[in-house]
């Protein structure tokens, strides 16, 4: 009964180093794109951890469950999981893994219920301001042009998904520069990076406790904003980018000295006008391949007993 024990430790283990290997590294900057699959995967290896461990636990605790999950097994492979000598603990445990993952379900249900709601709220408020016209086929439109003084521009997804930017924007930004930002809003569509925010935001706002899903959540924000930069920039170059990112949101106070909600632009701009060097595609996909591989840990730790029995 030690393979619920050690999944939970690996677990543990991962969900402590990974992020302090990943703050120490000055790659993730360089390659948001693969620092967003790294981080995916060690979420996905915590999350895969507790998940076999409350399997285990509950074939442990409940003949029931044992029967199911291992119905096709040799007898040689459920003994080498000495099922039988569980504790009272096993079910305890069962129970607690289960529940934190409904909880999972829940929060991640409510952050969209939430999302969607706020879509539809600001869909209302777009059609209100910005109606369609007579003969317009209804949500048929994928660019919105919306009056307003302020300076913006933002991508609003849904099952009819909309780019609006503001008449403002439109006067500030000329040519490339208006391009890029629309550019900037596409890679965020394209790459569907809202259901990124949407999970870590529910496993954050689920296990406020476990650091983890606190530092995926920030990191999500910020390496999707600077993937967004990148798209751009291959289109219409880093200088273009940058200053289509300075002019629109020059008014907001956020390149002055105290803080601001948008307090990374600066360090954007920076990082577009002083572009770090890529890494390697050979090294690129080297962090791929073991990012991927981190996952399968667990499974293997899972299978080894049985794998090892029949060998």
């Amino acid at each position: 009964m030690m393979v619920p024990a050690a999944l939970l430790l690996l677990g543990a283990l991962t969900a402590v180093a990974a992020p302090r290997l990943l703050a120490r590294a000055d790659w993730p900057d360089r390659e948001p794109v693969v620092a967003l699959w790294v981080w995916q995967c060690v979420v996905a290896a915590v999350l895969l951890c507790c998940a076999l461990s409350m399997t285990l636990s509950a074939a442990a605790a409940w003949q029931a469950v044992r029967g199911h999950v291992f119905a096709p097994a040799p007898r040689a492979v459920v003994e080498a999981y000495a099922l039988g000598t569980a504790g009272p603990w096993a079910a305890a445990l069962a129970v607690t893994l289960a529940l934190g993952g409904l909880w999972s379900a829940a929060m991640l249900v409510r952050e969209v219920a939430r999302a969607r709601a706020r879509w539809r709220r600001r869909r209302a408020e777009l059609l209100v301001r910005a109606p369609e016209l007579p003969g317009e086929e209804a949500g048929g439109r994928g660019l919105v042009v919306l009056e307003d003084d302020r300076a913006d521009a933002w991508w609003l997804p849904g099952s009819r998904p909309r780019l609006v930017v503001t008449t403002a924007a439109l006067r500030r930004l000329e040519g490339r520069r208006l391009d890029a930002v629309l550019a900037h809003e596409q890679g965020h569509a394209r790459a569907r990076h809202d259901w990124l925010l949407h999970c870590s935001g529910a496993l954050a706002a689920g296990f406020p406790q476990v650091p983890v899903f606190a530092a995926f959540r920030d990191e999500m924000h910020r390496l999707v904003e600077l993937a967004a930069d990148d798209a751009a920039s291959r289109r219409f170059g880093r200088l273009t980018t940058a200053l289509a990112l300075v002019e629109l949101n020059e008014e907001r106070g956020v390149f002055g000295p105290g803080p601001a909600p948008q307090a990374q632009l600066p360090q954007r701009v920076n990082r577009l006008l002083a572009p770090p060097d890529r890494l390697t595609a050979a090294r690129r996909l080297r962090l791929t391949a073991a990012a991927a591989l981190v996952p399968v840990v667990p499974v293997l730790v899972t299978f080894g007993p049985g794998l090892r029995a029949l060998g």
